[in-house]
């Protein structure tokens, strides 16, 4: 496949990853960039800037004519905010804009960035993409997600546009140093963690960047693929950790009941001094939900093959280590 590409969100962790791969592979890709910066970290990975941002019709119609696929993985993820309209807006209308782009454009398919929040699993429950829907949210990211999802996918039948999501667990790897990055940054660095009884979903950033490049010629249009790697424990997480650097050397073990009243607290405090804070009544429902994906399908259908957890973590150390930001990890035993 030689025709062009053209990617949304190429200036973020999971959009980035997936540009220096599409350029990699021989692609020409057209990537929207909506400033001078983001413009210059487009052409830096070897694709072409196209100036815009989701709703310019006009120019994302221009810029795709000819692409083969749209990779539409720009979004907005973020917690504890006091005004989601903006993530709204974009998670939702703007990923119906940019499939609507691509009909006019006449794009044969549309990779979209879902999420794995969008399965809506009960607690306890291991997610598949079957799995019904709780009926709830747990925070505004997941309906915005699961909104969006919906609007793809439905704006998608209705034009005619092959619709193809991918939905990440927790992306980790090389690159990432934001969100819960951040929290692995302090563990490296000594900070005792606090932890609940939970479970976390990851997958490696090249899990998550070669499962969309699969989605492009192999998913089956109006499916959605979860892509998770593994399921882990906190206390199995420190473990790992602790075996790769030494630490943490102590962990402080929170009660459930302790992390919701947190939550609540920073909620009231939050409203009364007008903040964001980074605790908040929805993360910590996020949390003590905990979440477990099945990925299997996307290995059936689309040939993903996932990094084992511990290589993952070492990969991701190593790239700390390089650029100062934690100690070098043990040597590989």
């Amino acid at each position: 496949m030689t025709e062009p590409v053209f990617l949304t969100g190429g200036t973020g962790f999971v959009g980035g990853a997936l540009l220096a791969r599409l350029v990699a592979d021989g692609r020409e890709v057209r990537a929207l960039a909506r400033s001078a910066e983001g413009a210059e970290m487009v052409r830096s990975l070897g694709a072409e800037p196209v100036a815009g941002d989701l709703f310019d019709h006009d120019v994302l119609v221009h810029a795709m004519s000819g692409c083969a696929t749209v990779f539409h993985v720009a979004g907005v993820n973020a917690m504890c905010v006091r005004d989601p309209g903006s993530m709204f807006r974009a998670n939702v209308e703007g990923t119906g804009a940019v499939v609507r782009a691509a009909a006019a454009a006449g794009v044969a398919r549309v990779v979209h960035t879902s999420s794995a929040a969008t399965i809506g699993e009960s607690r306890g429950m291991v997610g598949a993409e079957d799995t019904p829907h709780r009926g709830s949210f747990l925070s505004s990211y997941e309906k915005s997600k699961y909104l969006g999802e919906r609007e793809a996918l439905s704006v998608g039948a209705a034009l005619g546009i092959e619709i193809v999501c991918v939905n990440p667990s927790s992306v980790q790897g090389p690159g990432r140093t934001g969100g819960s990055a951040r929290l692995l940054l302090g563990l490296v660095n000594g900070r005792a963690p606090v932890i609940v009884n939970t479970h976390l979903s990851i997958v490696d950033i090249a899990d998550c960047t070669e499962a969309h490049v699969l989605a492009a010629t192999r998913g089956i249009p109006g499916r959605r693929y979860l892509v998770n790697g593994a399921t882990i424990t906190p206390r199995s997480a420190v473990s790992l950790l602790r075996a790769e650097t030494g630490h943490p050397r102590h962990v402080v073990r929170l009660p459930r009941a302790a992390a919701t009243l947190g939550g609540a607290v920073c909620g009231v405090v939050s409203t009364v001094t007008a903040r964001d804070l980074p605790f908040c009544p929805e993360l910590a429902r996020t949390l003590l939900h905990g979440h477990r994906y099945d990925g299997s399908l996307a290995e059936r259908e689309l040939g993903l093959h996932y990094t084992p957890l511990p290589q993952t973590l070492r990969r991701t150390l190593e790239w700390y280590a390089e650029r100062g930001l934690a100690p070098v990890p043990f040597p590989l035993r």
